[in-house]
């Protein structure tokens, strides 16, 4: 007997229930291993500094008479090969709404996407991570609607809740009503929805949900996933009287997932996806060995970005020397961008309301959206920046400054992001030098449509080869910082690291590989001014982004750093 599986099961379901349980998950496993054990010669999370995550929808390029995802394997193969070592493919499973989150059969690919086979070739190339939505399911799913038809394997797959429950406490991330009304066989009931009324919330109370989730897991490994990105799990567990966050059951469910992978798939990732204060978010990754191997660093992109809209780093300094890890087991998911906006939940307590709401103005400013919460006492909240991460860096007042300058300081930004501690993960649209989509959002009339602009192949590929647009400028800046990223070991996702005071407009950290016998001191500037710099650091340095070579005198490197400049000085 797994003791460690037999115990979540307990804690979840009751001693009474467990052996039962466990029992059925133990076939769930032998199933599995039938054809499957040589995923057991994995040992342990394969990460290093040679990794970088591409975050895309399977459609991003497109092409007349071709599968888009047939397209997109193409595009990267030619164009970020060497580059980038893994795909993130958002849902490309059949769906009702929210561009894929709101999934009708979570086993099968959309078929104006494409197919399996697609995927395949995808992961021949790329190593491949799934979204696995599983807080809630298209209400136009084989599951709900059993359950509206009153199929009796469904009835409990779902929460039903009478609608005078005091739900006070919830925690509510979107300004929409928590409980969705259903006509069903049995007469009208009351559905816990906790994002749209399309996305119905399961029910892990029910231990049946959580086997077919386990299951469900199970394919996505079969079908090449090495990292597996929980989609808003932290809402996974609910229990009238609490927030439904972060309760202690969700954090079991994670940790038998964890387990359950470690005994049959050990190679494989788990990452949280909590878009939540710093504190909350961390908690995910348990004891730094039994729970989640990443985390999104969901603090770094409101932080990063009030930095450069400030020209001031202190913060974000400050933030970044407390980025601890609890094993090495354990390593954050940075990004800046993603399909997603700038969430601004997690940066709340370390930047005040002052400094959110001059964030969100200027964004606005800049042509961006504001999407706002519901909170428990009625107010509303701003809880994301809906904006281009490009555009939210601009200044409003130079709307026509040259494209050099806007290339700059975005890929100062991004270098903030690779060079710390953890894996990278790189929006499509960031790589490729993508400006903000307003007409699509509002065609849409959801605000996250500005950065989800879907790309012909082919007009995408002639601007990128324009030595003078934007595109060209980003990608081969941005293709510069990844050789140099990919090919050093002080950044290791697990390597030492150290945030340096050196200026107040200076992001400054030191990263060490793991082995400590190789240093990069990397400098960011953040503002649109030249600063002397004097760094107590003795001997040569070479910056890795252009050969430049840098000596220390009397144990003291001097050097000016100009407006977002980049230095990634190799200590030798």
């Amino acid at each position: 007997m797994d003791n460690e599986l037999y115990g979540r099961l307990a804690f979840l379901y009751g001693s009474e229930r467990a052996p039962a349980l466990h029992k059925q998950l133990n076939k769930i496993l032998a199933r599995f291993q039938t054809g499957h054990s040589h995923l057991l010669a994995q040992d342990g999370v394969r990460v290093s500094e040679r990794d970088a995550v591409l975050i895309t929808y399977g459609d991003m390029a497109q092409a007349e008479g071709e599968a888009p995802l047939h397209t997109l394997a193409g595009f990267l193969q030619t164009h970020v090969s060497g580059l980038i070592s893994a795909v993130h493919l958002l849902p490309f499973y059949p769906y009702s709404s929210d561009d894929g989150f709101s999934v009708i059969d979570y086993r099968a690919v959309d078929s104006r996407l494409g197919a399996w086979s697609d995927i395949g070739k995808i992961g021949r190339h790329f190593r491949l991570m799934f979204d696995a939505v599983i807080n809630h399911i298209s209400a136009q799913s084989d599951w709900f609607q059993g359950f509206l038809q009153g199929d009796g394997r469904y009835q409990n797959y779902f929460i039903t809740i009478a609608p005078n429950t005091d739900l006070s406490l919830v925690f509510r991330p979107r300004a929409l009503p928590l409980l969705t009304a259903v006509e069903t066989t049995d007469g009208l009931k009351h559905i816990w929805t906790t994002f749209s009324d399309d996305q119905i919330d399961l029910n892990y109370a029910n231990p049946d949900v959580l086997l077919a989730v386990i299951e469900l897991l199970l394919f996505y490994v079969a079908k090449g996933a090495e990292f597996i990105r929980l989609d808003a799990i932290g809402f996974m567990w609910k229990e009238l009287g609490t927030t439904c966050l972060h309760l202690p059951q969700t954090h079991q469910a994670i940790q038998l997932m964890r387990r359950v992978l470690d005994q049959v798939a050990p190679g494989v990732v788990l990452i949280t996806e909590t878009n939540v204060p710093h504190e909350d978010n961390i908690s995910y990754f348990g004891n730094g060995h039994n729970e989640a191997q990443m985390v999104y660093n969901f603090p770094l992109p409101p932080l990063t970005l009030h930095a450069f809209h400030t020209g001031n780093a202190e913060t974000l300094s400050r933030w970044a020397e407390t980025l601890t890890l609890p094993s090495d087991e354990a390593t954050f998911f940075n990004f800046l961008a993603s399909h997603d906006g700038i969430g601004l939940t997690p940066a709340r307590g370390i930047l005040d309301d002052t400094a959110v709401t001059c964030m969100a103005e200027r964004v606005t400013s800049l042509g961006g959206y504001v999407s706002y919460k519901n909170n428990p006492n009625g107010s509303q909240s701003a809880y994301e920046l809906n904006i281009n991460y490009l555009d939210a860096l601009s200044d409003p007042d130079a709307p026509d400054e040259p494209i050099e300058m806007v290339a700059r300081r975005f890929l100062a930004s991004q270098a903030i992001m690779l060079a710390l501690r953890g894996v990278p993960g790189i929006y499509f649209h960031s790589l490729f030098g993508s400006r903000g989509w307003p007409e699509g959002a509002a065609k849409t009339g959801r605000n996250r449509t500005i950065n989800r602009e879907k790309l012909r192949r082919a007009q995408l590929e002639q601007e990128l080869a324009d030595e003078t647009s934007l595109r060209h400028c980003v990608f081969s800046g941005y293709a510069n910082l990844l050789r140099q990223r990919t090919t050093h070991p002080a950044f290791h996702p697990n390597g030492e690291q150290e945030v340096l005071p050196i200026h107040e407009s200076v992001f400054a950290v030191r990263r060490r590989a793991l082995a400590g016998e190789t240093a990069v001191l990397c400098l960011h500037n953040v503002s649109d001014q030249s600063h002397p710099l004097s760094i107590n650091l003795p001997g040569t340095f070479i910056n890795l982004l252009d050969g430049t070579s840098y000596a220390a005198r009397n144990g003291r490197l001097q050097l000016t750093i100009d407006p977002y400049e980049v230095l990634w000085l190799l200590e030798s």
